[in-house]
């Protein structure tokens, strides 16, 4: 079997060539590295059944992709990234999901679309549902990632209607880890990466907005039972953690595990910051018999470990 996965030097996906890999796969891996890292390959670069391709999907794809899975994450998913690339990400997640669908559909391959809990937006309904349609502002902030990602749902689906492809969507909720971007502008990254260095730990508005984090190598085994699983065509599932709390805890957490003296910074809300997220992983319990098993405890210890080795030691003076 040969997979097809755009977005593979991102932190998400590179970690999930690993496990196709592993799982038996023949992996080529698309990126255009406006913010994916080719670094996040290069333990895999002389794997014999691994190949890496510089590439936009937003361009012509290459000749001669023959593949039996195609999975599409490439797409900047940080607020930093996004913020930095709008135009790329919406062109990444319409034409880029356009393209990609139609030669799932001329290959005869599965296809998994990776979209976001940012599809929910500012939700209204708490835990989200699969069936909650969300609350979405189409011209703010976060209107370049949140509705390209609705429009590559819908090019999904109707794919699925039309042609009867057989495709699955993965709504993905806060997740955390390893070969995450130190400026990836996010919870985690921020925290840990401020408490290395001995800077304030920066947090916006009073911190009690909540968000639910699952580690990376839990939300990969979801990705894989949701690819791979038999009769699921046409399904939207989400993939996240229920385990759900206030910014301000983890931030207190983060310090705490990182041995850190680092104070906590209050700073003005961001425009639209969104109160809650937690998804409701019912679905996913029920077709995949999938559940994140990695504690939060442990899940950070393990990224913080591999975060000192990218992170500079603060300078002379310094408090963590």
């Amino acid at each position: 079997m040969k997979a097809l996965l755009a977005g593979g030097a991102g932190f998400i996906g590179s970690h999930l060539c690993d496990a196709l890999l592993a799982a038996g796969y023949e992996v080529v891996a698309l990126d255009n590295l406006i913010t994916g890292r080719v670094q996040n390959l290069s333990h895999l670069m002389h794997e014999p059944r691994f190949r890496f391709l510089q590439h936009d999907v937003s361009d012509p794809l290459p000749d001669g992709l023959d593949v039996q899975l195609i999975l599409q994450l490439a797409s900047p998913a940080s607020p930093e990234g996004y913020g930095r690339y709008p135009i790329e990400t919406m062109l990444a997640n319409s034409t880029g999901t356009h393209r990609l669908v139609e030669l799932a559909r001329q290959c005869g391959a599965r296809f998994l679309l990776a979209s976001t809990s940012e599809a929910y937006g500012d939700p209204q309904v708490h835990p989200q549902t699969e069936s909650y349609w969300g609350h979405v502002n189409p011209v703010g902030p976060r209107a370049c990632y949140d509705e390209s990602k609705r429009y590559a749902e819908a090019m999904t689906i109707n794919y699925h209607w039309k042609f009867g492809l057989d495709v699955r969507i993965a709504r993905i909720f806060n997740c955390y880890g390893p070969r995450s971007a130190l400026d990836d502008g996010r919870i985690v990254p921020n925290f840990v990466t401020q408490a290395l260095r001995g800077e304030p730990i920066t947090v916006y508005g009073a911190g009690q907005q909540t968000r639910s984090l699952c580690y990376v190598d839990d939300l990969v085994s979801g990705l894989l039972r949701l690819a791979g699983t038999p009769g699921l065509a046409g399904e939207l599932v989400n993939l996240g953690c229920p385990d759900e709390h206030p910014v301000l805890e983890y931030a207190t957490l983060i310090r705490d595990l990182a041995k850190s003296s680092s104070p906590i910074h209050h700073l003005p809300a961001r425009p639209e910051e969104i109160a809650q997220r937690c998804p409701d992983i019912g679905k996913a319990q029920r077709l995949l018999q999938w559940e994140p098993t990695t504690s939060l405890v442990e899940g950070l210890r393990r990224t913080i470990e591999w975060f000192r080795w990218q992170v500079p030691p603060p300078a002379s003076g310094a408090v963590a």
